[in-house]
């Protein structure tokens, strides 16, 4: 009797696994445009610079280009860059730390014009594959770079060339032009229960 149970739950969990499989090859087999991705991360989640990240370790693994644009954060030791740059990954880095930090808006936006300058070269050169532009969002939000410019270099951007963007309460305009947007949800962060941020885990 414990046999024919066992055997039966088999047969049920083959059937199941089936029919998975022949959804999910259905849906490669329509999936026919093969097209260079704009991807929006973003949600009040601790996780969306670490993702575009990955995403560009990913790209420099099977031999792609990559180029970083780094918004906000920049003014203490990276650990992504420390890497990154060790295998031909071209950074633009505001180096300026948070806008509490500074609290010159001349300053920070000076300092993103420049970094949004080097981005539009990024978004221009087409033996670059992989571009992150790493805390846009935020630009943005602020006003330091006008949404126009975004979607004209977006638009004209290389046809190979994929674009990840990083950053909370991204623009409905770049959440529109995205082909996959991921949003990141804050379920708990140490940090609310006094915990120091930790080198290689948090930067």
């Amino acid at each position: 009797m414990t046999e024919q149970k066992t055997d039966l739950k088999q047969q049920n969990h083959k059937k199941r696994q089936q029919k998975l499989k022949e959804q999910v090859d259905s849906r490669i087999a329509a999936a026919n445009t093969d097209k260079a991705l704009l991807l929006v991360i973003t949600g009040n989640g601790k996780g969306k610079s670490t993702a575009g990240f990955g995403t560009v370790a990913r790209a420099v693994g099977h031999g792609l280009n990559a180029a970083v644009a780094q918004f906000i954060k920049g003014s203490w030791d990276c650990g992504e860059r420390n890497l990154l740059q060790q295998h031909g990954v071209e950074f633009a880095v505001m180096n300026t730390g948070f806008t509490w930090d500074t609290q010159d808006r001349a300053a920070d936006i000076a300092a993103a014009e420049l970094v949004w300058a080097k981005a539009e070269q990024f978004l221009r050169d087409e033996t670059i594959q992989l571009v992150l532009l790493d805390e846009l969002t935020y630009m943005i939000s602020y006003h330091y770079i006008e949404l126009d410019r975004v979607v004209n270099a977006l638009n004209n951007r290389p046809a190979t060339q994929h674009v990840v963007i990083t950053g909370r309460a991204a623009h409905r305009t770049l959440i529109d032009m995205a082909d996959t947007v991921s949003e990141v949800q804050s379920v708990k962060h140490a940090f609310d229960s006094g915990i120091q941020v930790q080198k290689g885990i948090d930067w």
